[in-house]
């Protein structure tokens, strides 16, 4: 077990289980590695806490809790850099933004595809959609 400093305090991980980036973010390609935080709250939402750098977490959520026709399916490329096959189960993850005047919004144009088989993930642009990176949560 390995420990890192973060904004949750002392965090204890395993480096076997860490989610990977090959890619990094979008706008933060050096961050490869992550550990998802244990849900203190019900609810759809949960923390993802770089170990590249501690300073920096996401909000991810499922956006089908939100947008039930929301999908996206994974290229062929998209499925080699998550080294799994066509076959293999994948999630689709969204980044949510929670700013000061709490108008919580959802990237529904950069989704992030992650593969429990290989524990890795990417973040992907979508072209041509409808979606938009600061998608209002429906109300």
């Amino acid at each position: 077990m390995k420990k890192i400093e973060t904004r949750f305090g002392e965090v204890e991980y395993d480096p076997n289980n860490l989610l990977f980036f090959p890619a990094g973010m979008i706008g933060f390609p050096t961050l490869h590695s992550f550990i998802v935080m244990p849900n203190k709250k019900e609810g759809p939402l949960f923390w993802i806490q770089s170990v590249d750098d501690p300073a920096i977490a996401f909000v991810l959520t499922d956006p089908t809790n939100f947008f039930l026709n929301y999908i996206v399916k994974a290229d062929n490329a998209e499925l080699s850099s998550l080294q799994i096959s066509e076959e293999d189960e994948y999630f689709v993850l969204v980044v949510v933004t929670v700013p000061p005047d709490q108008k919580i919004t959802l990237n529904l144009t950069a989704p992030i595809l992650f593969a429990p088989k290989s524990n890795r993930a990417i973040q992907v642009i979508l072209e041509n959609t409808e979606y938009q990176s600061r998608t209002p949560l429906p109300g």
